[in-house]
């Protein structure tokens, strides 16, 4: 079973959700033990947490009764609730919860050592938070006690993020993570300081200094405290215009991967991630949202998703400096495929983009040749012979497989005002890319 309790509560089985007809303050206990899963919480504990300390006197009855209601409708579904002493508990096993989830995510992410990597991984954890801990189940003062350790986990997650987006030169994408989510926590200096290094670095200087009067104002209003030396010292920075706080731009939403930034990989396809080398498939053209820059970017591309080996693509990297006017053309006619791959796949009924696509797909095919990998498995690859094109053969031979398969049927367009990236969406319950890069207001909450 799959349990969401970053948010309002749900319980799913198969896709399916389960529980839906329960009581409130069963799925309130229940969503107790999944966020102690693994330890014993005792009768008495839930009686005070369930009723705040003003229990009736029938409560532990009434407990009783919530248990056996909950084991009625879970045991199905291969999970029990287990009475341990003068408690119960339900074991980690098979089952999925979000709120573990995330904790293991976040740890991932301290642990990684390539800030990239790190910044991906903090976006899969937060990305799993849809709004307030047990939204629909919990109180706020429930919610306080409950969530306290998450709150503040979810919370370093956003600081230690933006700490690495900093390093990598994404400030803007710092200031639009951390603009909704700033003003509710004054007492979170760090917090306040990555987004003001942030506006300053964005050319936003007079922001950043208004989020500090701001914050100051809060600190001594609401605690009777000024704000701290390492903030302090950064408004005078940023007061003397400091040249050692500027860092150079990178693309947003961007992995740096030899001498090139490349975009999130976010559908799990590679044809489809060939169309989301262009961030804003869905609204108008942005500086810097054109990925395919150069043919360096689309032959490093083409090794980051496996379509070629390292030697080739050292091999084109070559060949595109020996031969700058048709490395050009080739990746004119990359863009060209592009666009009409896009439209192939958002609307199976363009006859004219999937002729387009076809033909591109049958000129790769002469240069294919079927091959045993190291794990005995065959596969079509494009030789070398290609030449300059054998990027793009490889991304045709990938997006003719695509358009093969029933799954074509399921890619979906992120709806995002300035998004439009595709993706696979074979359980029918995903909107937003995976990521949620696109900058949907659903991965803050207020």
């Amino acid at each position: 079973m799959e349990f969401q309790l970053l948010g309002p509560f749900e319980a799913r089985h198969d896709g399916q959700r389960v529980l839906v007809g329960s009581r409130r303050q069963e799925r309130c206990l229940l969503s107790i033990l999944l966020l102690h899963a693994g330890r014993v919480v005792t009768t008495a504990r839930l009686i005070d947490l369930l009723w705040h300390g003003d229990a009736p006197a029938a409560a532990r009855g009434t407990v009783h009764t919530y248990i056996g209601r909950l084991r009625a409708a879970l045991t199905p579904y291969g999970l029990e609730v287990e009475t341990r002493h003068d408690g119960y508990s339900i074991e980690p096993g098979t089952h999925e919860i979000d709120a573990q989830e995330f904790g293991s995510l976040v740890r991932q992410a301290t642990a990684a050592g390539d800030r990239a990597h790190r910044v991906r991984l903090y976006d899969l954890a937060l990305g799993l938070w849809r709004g307030p801990l047990l939204a629909d189940v919990a109180d706020g003062p429930l919610r306080d006690r409950l969530g306290g350790p998450l709150e503040e986990l979810r919370l370093s997650a956003f600081e230690q993020r933006a700490d690495a987006q900093l390093t990598l030169g994404l400030h803007d994408r710092v200031v639009t993570d951390l603009t909704p989510l700033v003003p509710l926590h004054p007492e979170r200096e760090r917090l306040v300081a990555v987004q003001m290094t942030a506006l300053y670095r964005s050319g936003r200087q007079a922001d950043a200094l208004q989020l500090y009067r701001r914050t100051r104002q809060a600190l001594v209003s609401g605690l009777g405290i000024e704000p701290g030396p390492e903030l302090a010292t950064l408004h005078d920075r940023i007061l003397r215009v400091d040249p050692g706080l500027i860092r150079p731009s990178v693309p947003v939403h961007a992995v740096r991967v030899g001498d090139e930034w490349l975009p999130w990989i976010t559908s799990g396809h590679p044809a489809l991630e060939f169309c989301n080398t262009y961030a804003g498939w869905g609204g108008p053209k942005r500086p810097g949202s054109e990925w395919l820059r150069r043919y360096a970017t689309l032959a490093v591309w083409a090794g980051h998703h496996g379509l070629a080996e390292e030697w080739v693509v050292a091999g084109l990297l070559k060949q595109a400096a020996d031969h700058p006017a048709e490395a050009a053309a080739a990746l004119e006619r990359a863009r060209e495929f592009r666009r009409r791959l896009y439209a192939c796949l958002t609307d199976p009924d363009d006859v004219r983009a999937f002729a387009a696509v076809a033909s591109v797909a049958e000129d790769a095919a002469g240069s294919a040749v079927f091959t045993r990998g190291e794990d005995g498995l065959g596969r079509w690859r494009i030789t070398p012979s290609a030449g300059l094109l054998l990027p793009l053969w490889c991304v045709a031979r990938s997006a003719a497989d695509l358009l093969a398969d029933p799954r074509r049927f399921t890619i979906r367009a992120c709806p995002g005002p300035e998004c439009g990236w595709l993706f696979l969406d074979e359980s029918g319950r995903r909107r937003w890319c995976s990521l949620r890069i696109c900058g949907n207001s659903g991965t803050l909450m207020h």
